[in-house]
């Protein structure tokens, strides 16, 4: 067997335990169950204890993937994140270390709602690269912590949540094994979705010095439009490199971003939407880890099978996009 390729062998996820419905979010804010429900198709999402931090939610989705994949070791520890514990240092070394994996290479990767995809691709490259023969990778983010509590557009999109694969050398041929990542972006379009204050562009002042903005924006029309687009178009890239047709595709495993964007996607891709699973109606918006989220939720519904054909692809800030085809095996989610 020639290790050429990775293989992903282990998946595990973590949603904090406190649940917020429409309803709840309707006794603060001027919204209600229908029209959340109407716009995004979301019903319930997950929020943190905010004594917690995203690396709390990593460490227990990172414990479950090495657990489902019967590992205590790894040689790297990649964490995507929009919501580190802190702006320095990296959040993964501490990850790392809370899972007792000791002085392996662990660091840190932004590419917001993109971060599991693009952490996937960087993954794949330390074992193909030869510098891993085993990878750890983790979508984690705590959105609560950066949402305005006021606005209601946001708050009633983005939930908590943590999700982890591992990534182990194999062969090309294998189920498991990742074909070639498709991944884009286009910083023109970096003011669609930004956090504005708190980075050196514009640091995060004090009330006295004219204060500044620390919370999540998105500019939701333009988003849905970039979004559709650019997943559909790498999907088919992916789906295309790894030599199936559209008809090929059992599954397509979408960012769980907005009903409306997935089933968009579908329907720009001429595939059904019954191929699509969709987990955002439980979740909501979890960034960076609702892809690993939303395949372990079709692995548990029995949406997904050994075997199966599935395209994985995400899009957020920056603007970035990715996709990744992969024949799912035989794995059992923790």
């Amino acid at each position: 067997m020639s290790a050429d390729a990775a293989v992903l062998c282990g998946l595990g996820t973590w949603l904090p335990p406190h649940a917020v419905t429409n309803d709840d979010l309707a006794r603060e804010l001027d919204t209600s169950d229908a029209w959340i429900r109407s716009r995004t198709g979301i019903g319930t999402r997950h929020v943190a204890d905010p004594s917690a931090a995203t690396s709390d939610l990593a460490v227990e989705a990172g414990r479950r993937a090495l657990k489902s994949a019967g590992r205590e070791s790894v040689d790297a520890v990649v964490l995507a994140t929009t919501t580190p514990d802190h702006p320095c240092p990296a959040t993964a070394p501490l990850v790392a270390a809370q899972l007792g994996l000791g002085t392996v290479a662990a660091f840190d990767v932004g590419a917001v709602c993109t971060g599991f995809l693009y952490a996937l691709a960087t993954g794949a490259g330390l074992i193909a690269a030869g510098t891993a023969g085993s990878v750890l990778v983790i979508g984690a983010d705590m959105y609560s912590s950066i949402l305005d509590p006021a606005d209601r557009s946001t708050r009633s999109i983005f939930g908590d949540g943590a999700g982890a694969v591992v990534l182990r050398a194999g062969d090309a041929e294998e189920p498991g094994a990742l074909g070639t990542p498709v991944l884009g972006s286009d910083g023109t379009g970096s003011e669609l979705i930004i956090v504005r204050s708190g980075g050196s562009r514009e640091p995060l002042r004090t009330s006295a010095e004219g204060g500044g903005d620390p919370y999540f924006r998105m500019a939701g029309k333009s988003v849905f439009r970039n979004a559709v687009e650019r997943m559909a178009d790498a999907s088919l890239t992916a789906a295309r490199r790894a030599g199936w047709q559209v008809d090929d595709i059992d599954r397509l495993v979408a960012h769980q971003a907005n009903l409306r964007i997935l089933h968009a996607v579908a329907d720009r891709m001429r595939l059904s939407r019954d191929r699509c699973p969709v987990h955002l109606d439980q979740v909501g918006n979890t960034a960076a880890a609702s892809v690993p989220l939303a395949l372990a939720h079709a692995v548990g519904t029995g949406g997904l099978t050994p075997g199966h054909r599935v395209v994985l692809t995400a899009f957020g800030g920056g603007l970035t996009w990715g996709a990744c085809a992969v024949r799912w095996p035989a794995i059992t989610p923790a």
